[in-house]
């Protein structure tokens, strides 16, 4: 077995998929890089066993067999080399050399059999759309999924599709993101939770792509094929809990605000919040928003002064900083809205402009009770 190769396009297919594995494997193959050659079409995969990763390659070669090679010797070699063809000849002796222009390198190769095979999803439904919109679903959610391990569910987002729109939702209980698209649609319904690391590749990979990505999925798993890469992971199992149930639905008082300004007084304000509960009030009257914060046992306090546009009752209400701060930071919007019901009902931030036509956003937070 033998090929040649571009030293740089083999290192950032292989960084890509470097993605996939995990620290520490139950499974020592799993250390390894699997290379598959097929004549002049190399492919290359990784896997955790819940998750694997394909790409293929254009090599001179006209030859054939299956390799496992050790990642992180593999990458730390390759990133110090400038763009150069490389050689790659299979010894006798469990050996591969690496030819360069100026040195050889050998390392110890696995045999391929042992590499866990890719999973294959029998009878999938299938949804077609742009990578770009799908990184932007995964960019607008990911942050507020959960890290509970004791609720798996929570963890990864939430996929649902309809034959009318496709919608994203994440929730760690705290915070909710819900993000959908009207003017895309499914040719079925189905509903599946995505696990957090498969999607962490996936937006990587995919924001700014206007190639189309392919989805299909079943009960169990799911495939994403874009360009010569094909991702395939295992869904968690479980029923999404009922997030329509907690977006409460009357909200008559509603605030508008600059975003960067009411963002960069969050920050300020924040520092002087107690730091267990990172707790901060917005009191709104009129056309004015007062931002304050304050830590008793420090005697640190902290208020600032905002205009905005406000139609409702006079309302003082507590947050957690941290999740408004977020949200906020994973919106690219001018302006905002903040509606609400009541001190002890959840906020609905939702962007005032900067959306696409049949892009809706909506982020509900958690009040924190204030202390008077």
């Amino acid at each position: 077995m033998k090929f040649i190769v571009s030293s740089n396009q083999l290192l950032k297919q292989l960084q890509i998929l470097g993605g996939v594995i995990n620290n520490s494997n139950t499974l020592p193959i799993l250390d390894n890089f699997l290379f598959e050659l097929q004549t002049d079409r190399l492919t290359l995969t990784a896997s955790d066993l819940e998750t694997s990763m394909s790409s293929s390659i254009s090599v001179e070669s006209d030859s054939s067999g299956t390799i496992a090679l050790p990642a992180r010797l593999l990458l730390d070699t390759l990133k110090t080399f400038p763009e150069q063809p490389l050689t790659f000849v299979v010894l006798e002796n469990n050996t591969v050399e690496i030819n360069a222009n100026n040195g050889k390198y050998a390392l110890a190769f696995v045999s391929g059999d042992e590499f866990p095979k890719a999973i294959h999803i029998k009878d999938p439904s299938k949804t077609v759309l742009m990578a770009d919109i799908l990184a932007t679903a995964i960019n607008a959610t990911l942050f507020a999924s959960g890290n509970d391990d004791l609720r798996p569910v929570m963890s990864g987002v939430f996929f649902q599709f309809s034959t009318e729109s496709l919608t994203f939702v994440a929730t760690d209980a705290h915070k909710l993101v819900k993000y959908s698209r009207t003017d895309l649609k499914a040719d079925s319904t189905a509903e599946f939770i995505m696990p957090k690391k498969a999607l962490q590749i996936l937006k990587g990979i995919l924001l700014g792509s206007e190639e189309d990505i392919t989805i299909e999925y079943n009960d169990t798993n799911a495939q994403f094929t874009f360009g010569n890469t094909t991702l395939s992971c295992r869904l968690i199992e479980g029923k999404y809990p009922n997030y329509e149930a907690v977006i409460p639905k009357e909200n008559p008082n509603v605030m508008t605000v600059s975003r960067e300004p009411f963002l960069n007084s969050l920050r300020r304000v924040s520092i002087f919040s107690n730091k267990t509960t990172h707790q901060i009030r917005l009191k709104i009257a009129g056309a004015e928003l007062n931002i304050s914060a304050e830590d008793f046992d420090f005697s640190n306090k902290a208020e600032e002064r905002l205009n905005c546009q406000y139609q409702g009752d006079d309302l003082q209400i507590g947050f957690n900083s941290r999740f408004i701060i977020e949200m906020l930071n994973n919106l690219s919007v001018d302006e905002i809205s903040l509606a609400m019901s009541l001190p002890n009902r959840a906020g609905i931030i939702t962007p005032i402009d900067g959306t696409e036509e049949g892009e809706q956003v909506t982020m509900l937070v958690m009040p924190v009770m204030l202390n008077d």
